[in-house]
C-alpha cells in the first residue's frame, strides 16, 4: 500500500510540478512551493482524521496516504508535521533546531551530492 500511494504521490508531484512550469513559467520554483504547502495542509487535515477524529484508522489507512501519497507527494508534509508536534508538546528549542537544522543540513547535503556526481563525471 506504501509503494501504491508513493507511486501516486509521485505522479501527482510531476503533474503538478509540470502544471506550474507552464502556467506560472520557470523562473521560480513555484511547482515545489505549491507540492510542499498542499502537502503539508494534506497531511495536517490527515493526522487530525486519523489521529484525533477517527482514532485507530491509521492502521488502515495511515500508510497508503500519509507515507505513500504524502510521502511521494512531498516529504515536506511529513516535516512540518514533526515540526509542529514539538511545538505543540512544548519543545520549542528543539522543533526550531529541527526546522532550521533539517533546511541547513538538506541544502548541505544536496550540495555535496552535487559536488560529488559533478567530480565523478566531469562538469
Amino acid at each position: 500500500m506504501v509503494a501504491l500511494g508513493g507511486a501516486l504521490g509521485a505522479s501527482l508531484r510531476y503533474a503538478t510540478v509540470a502544471w506550474a512550469g507552464r502556467a506560472l513559467g520557470h523562473g521560480f520554483p513555484w511547482g515545489t512551493v505549491i507540492v510542499n504547502v498542499a502537502g503539508s495542509f494534506a497531511m495536517g487535515v490527515a493526522a487530525v482524521a486519523m489521529m484525533e477524529r477517527f482514532p485507530g484508522s491509521w492502521g488502515r489507512f495511515g500508510p497508503f496516504l500519509m507515507t505513500g501519497v504524502l510521502g511521494g507527494f512531498t516529504t515536506f508534509s511529513a516535516y512540518s508535521l514533526d515540526a509542529l508536534f514539538l511545538i505543540e508538546r512544548g519543545r520549542n528549542l528543539a522543533a526550531a533546531g529541527y526546522i532550521g537544522g533539517s533546511v541547513v543540513l538538506s541544502i548541505g547535503g544536496l550540495w555535496a551530492g552535487l559536488a560529488l556526481a559533478r567530480g565523478l563525471w566531469g562538469q
